[in-house]
């Protein structure tokens, strides 16, 4: 059974894989430094949260998110990382980590939950078609 909930300081050493594993999906290179600064961030909770999926007692996914103002609409929140071990896939991590994130957004009023992912995350887009619905929209880079 997958449970849900906020990840703490033991959690270290396991969110380091998990959090490895995703910037290697994605391919985006990332130093021992950063990987120090965001878990400092995550366990200040002051403006990025965490939480942790756990199978059997250990952790086998994670979902960072953070909530911001949306001009039009109030405050939305956005989940910039989700992430589950592939062991652990198609088991309902991902889907009770989104489901847990959205939880706390509406208890904080959010008027909208929106994520990204890479076109071509097939298996990742079988699971978020099902939550969510795709609204067109194409992400540009500017390089700075």
């Amino acid at each position: 059974m997958i449970t849900i909930g906020v990840l703490g300081e033991d959690d270290r050493a396991a969110w380091e894989v998990l959090a490895r594993g995703y910037k290697e999906f994605y391919g985006t290179p990332t130093t021992d430094e950063q990987y120090e600064t965001t878990w400092r961030q995550l366990m200040a909770g002051t403006e990025f949260h965490a939480l942790g999926a756990r199978l059997n007692g250990d952790l086998v996914g994670i979902t960072h998110y953070f909530f911001h103002p949306f001009i039009w609409y109030g405050q939305a929140c956005y989940l910039q990382d989700l992430f589950t071990a592939e062991a652990a896939r198609g088991q309902g991590a991902a889907r009770a980590l989104i489901e847990a994130v959205a939880a706390e957004a509406r208890e904080k009023n959010a008027t909208r939950l929106y994520w990204m992912t890479k076109e071509d995350n097939a298996r990742a887009r079988l699971l978020y078609d099902k939550l969510a619905s795709f609204g067109g929209f194409i992400r540009y880079d500017y390089s700075l």
